[in-house]
């Protein structure tokens, strides 16, 4: 479907690559980007959810195809990058959108107690988490921008080209559980800033987007109970977002256009929250 945005942008000729563009949150940018103009790459690990994504831009007279690909495998995004040249032509817009968490880089409390380490059943601790888990985490989030970035910033060089990384509150403020998913984000910030200083020269910006909380098919677990009520937890992020809700994915989009247009043609580096006011808020 398409969105009501809130502005246009010409983005007329520019071709755009949307990774993890099958989810909730990168889907709407890979829409809106196509309704002002772009030719949309959709990358997705599932192949078919790129090419939902991809078809219902077609139907809307968008143009875009959808790419199958592992953006924690160099030759898989190499691939998805012959594919986009081939059929749409170089990259001008790339969204480093794959990310996410891990139930194994997740601790089942905030807060660690003596008793905890009694060996009770179900109970993930500090000392339980895995390491594998963590390290999956950490090169989804990580990683997984920066082999995309490689496979496809080449192509970007001297044509005033943007890169959009995907951040999170998390790179401001650690959030409880989730200590992967929170270094792998602040890490993001990071990259963000050394890759903008980086690519100064060559006519590439680079920027990052953090959004707030959102709810998705990710932390749908961590935000709603099987029976749908909210969380202890949701009720916490609620108390914290001075707006008191979550965020709408279309509320993402005029920060989004505003970074792939001329509007901030001296901008690089930052990462914009887009987050109710979460990060300004000490709770009191």
């Amino acid at each position: 479907m398409s969105y009501k945005l809130p502005f246009n942008i010409d983005l007329k000729n520019k071709v755009a690559v949307v990774t993890g563009g099958g989810g909730v949150l990168c889907s709407t940018f890979a829409k809106a980007l196509a309704q002002n103009g772009a030719k949309v790459a959709v990358l997705d690990l599932t192949e078919e959810k790129a090419k939902v994504v991809a078809d219902e831009i077609n139907q809307e007279g968008g143009t875009a195809i959808g790419i199958g690909g592992n953006v924690l495998e160099f030759e898989s995004m190499k691939n998805a990058r012959d594919i986009v040249f081939e059929k749409l032509g170089p990259c001008d817009i790339l969204i480093n959108g794959a990310g996410g968490n891990n139930p194994k880089g997740t601790t089942t409390k905030e807060y660690l107690f003596k008793e905890d380490l009694e060996g009770q059943k179900d109970l993930v601790t500090f000392f339980d988490l895995d390491p594998k888990g963590i390290e999956f985490v950490f090169n989804l989030n990580f990683l997984g921008t920066l082999i995309p970035t490689q496979a496809f910033a080449k192509d970007m060089i001297d044509r005033d080209a943007i890169i959009i990384n995907i951040s999170s509150m998390n790179a401001f403020v650690p959030l409880t559980k989730i200590p992967a998913y929170s270094g792998a984000k602040a890490a993001i910030s990071n990259f963000t800033q050394w890759l903008a200083v980086h690519f100064s020269r060559v006519g590439i910006r680079v920027n990052a987007i953090a959004p707030g909380f959102f709810a998705t098919a990710q932390n749908k677990a961590l935000l709603f109970n099987p029976d749908g009520t909210p969380t202890e937890r949701t009720a916490k992020i609620l108390n914290m977002t001075p707006m008191g809700r979550f965020g709408e994915p279309e509320e993402l989009l005029g920060t989004l256009l505003w970074l792939c247009s001329d509007g901030s043609k001296f901008v690089t580096g930052v990462v914009v929250p887009v987050d109710g006011g979460f990060s300004a808020y000490s709770g009191v």
